[in-house]
């Protein structure tokens, strides 16, 4: 870890990697298969898509959620852990506990999809919920003061990113000499990862952060030079719904990620839309986001160009998503 930047280094996220293999799939990262999506993307596009959506807990969630966890001490298992999000985050933190022999009591929104609340209660998870987005931070450090238990932050933590730069190691033992990559952004723990090891194994590789116009909170920041403290939410993307940014991972992004672009709510849908009637998957909207961006804003800047997109998670129930992409 770079002690000014909290960027991780190679070995760090190396050593990360073989910490959490017994306990996570090593996605696939594949050639975009949809005919209809290749002819989209433009001629000449070389486009591949890290396939997190088939990681255990239905995302990425899990692999920052294990290395915060995996190594804490007896005493601090006997306490617990807790975390707080909308969803995936705290259905990978609820996994955790399980592999580590703990519990979890964690924060989500009243709001939260009805399918990621069971699939933290199948877990063994506590759920304690909040009335809105921004309790959830309240009520996460209350449980940690009062009970004791361990944070396991979703974006704000050096071992967050430790957990989430294995998926960019990967994308690029996969795929070799990319243009670029796209990230999908909620509070940044994602791409701070990955940035931090594609730009150690590609320099070369350009990377692209794509957040919902209506939760734009990561390009605002970068726009004003700081970590903004709160952000207005208006969008269905609740996974990328971050009500806050936070200087950890926003000193990383703004070192290392190159572009971060916004795509409407309609686009997402869209992108949602073609990856299931083209490539057979069902996505939740933080999963097509990467997608929709490549279909907008970056279509002609990454025209012809090796390009890999994180297809970042998929929990989301049959009706709802029947519902979006109708």
């Amino acid at each position: 870890m770079n002690a000014e930047t909290n960027i991780p280094s190679l070995e760090a996220i190396r050593k990360t990697a073989g910490k959490i293999a017994p306990h996570i799939i090593r996605t696939p990262t594949v050639p975009c298969y949809g005919p209809v999506l290749s002819e989209r993307f433009g001629a000449g596009s070389n486009v591949f898509l890290k396939l997190e959506l088939f990681q255990r807990s239905g995302s990425f969630k899990a692999r920052g959620a294990l290395n915060n966890v995996l190594g804490l001490s007896t005493e601090k298992l006997s306490k617990g852990i807790t975390a707080f999000s909308a969803g995936n985050h705290a259905i990978a933190t609820a996994f955790a506990a399980k592999v580590v022999g703990t519990n979890a009591k964690v924060a989500m929104p009243k709001f939260a999809n009805p399918y990621r609340v069971e699939r933290c209660r199948a877990l063994g998870a506590e759920i304690v919920f909040a009335e809105n987005m921004m309790e959830l931070f309240d009520i996460g450090e209350r449980l940690q003061r009062d009970e004791g238990r361990t944070l396991v932050h979703p974006f704000e933590s050096p071992k967050t990113f430790e957990g989430t730069a294995t998926v960019g190691l990967e994308i690029c033992e996969d795929v070799k000499n990319l243009d670029a990559v796209i990230v999908p952004i909620g509070g940044g723990g994602l791409i701070s990862g990955i940035a931090s090891a594609v730009k150690q194994l590609q320099p070369g590789c350009r990377v692209f952060g794509v957040e919902p116009k209506g939760a734009q909170g990561m390009s605002t920041s970068l726009a004003k030079g700081a970590p903004i403290p709160k952000v207005e939410l208006s969008s269905i993307v609740d996974s990328l719904s971050a009500p806050l940014h936070l200087p950890l991972s926003y000193s990383i992004i703004q070192e290392l990620v190159d572009e971060v672009v916004t795509v409407e709510d309609g686009e997402i849908i869209d992108a949602m839309r073609l990856m299931f009637s083209d490539l057979k998957l069902a996505v939740e909207p933080a999963g097509a986001s990467a997608i929709a961006a490549l279909l907008g804003p970056l279509r002609q800047k990454l025209a012809g160009k090796r390009v890999a997109l994180v297809i970042c998670g998929t929990n989301i129930d049959m009706a709802t998503h029947a519902k979006l992409v109708a």
